[in-house]
């Protein structure tokens, strides 16, 4: 997992509509994971994870999706993960991915992680679907802005 760097989220009042809905299935621990679709691949399950600023793919789903021209290299990265040790991690666009059934992110940015690591939906997603609300009771992701095509930072 990433630490956070600051992304700013839209304000309320620049917001579409909070009208894509996706149900988060409750892993306990305090995790939230949320059905996802990615272009080139299929369907993931992946965890919400605010304190990411990436979303993040392992390197068997980047393999299937440069196979299938679906992901293209960006740059490497220097981060920090959560147990505070330092790594360069490349940084891939993928063409599309899709939170729930209705909304689709196009054009994201995805560090990509080694071996077989649970994908991470990160801040930069949240942010390109956002104003976003975030809920324990029920658990669920509330997206405002989806079907977005414009390219990230």
């Amino acid at each position: 997992m990433f630490l956070s760097t600051a992304l700013s989220y839209a304000t309320i009042g620049t917001a579409g509509k909070f009208d894509n809905t996706v149900p988060l299935r409750d892993k306990g621990a305090s995790t939230y994971y949320v059905p996802c679709n990615i272009e080139g691949y299929g369907r993931v399950e992946m965890l919400v994870d605010t304190g990411s600023a990436y979303t993040t793919i392992n390197e068997q789903t980047l393999d299937v999706l440069i196979r299938r021209n679906q992901a293209t290299y960006i740059k490497d990265i220097d981060v920090k993960l959560a147990n505070g040790n330092h790594k360069k991690v490349p940084i891939y666009r993928i063409n599309s991915i899709s939170i729930g059934n209705a909304c689709e992110i196009k054009d994201l940015e995805a560090a990509v992680l080694p071996g077989n690591t649970r994908g991470l939906l990160g801040l930069n997603a949240l942010n390109k679907a956002g104003p976003i609300i975030f809920s324990m009771d029920p658990p669920r992701l509330t997206l405002s802005n989806c079907q977005q095509d414009s390219h990230q930072q």
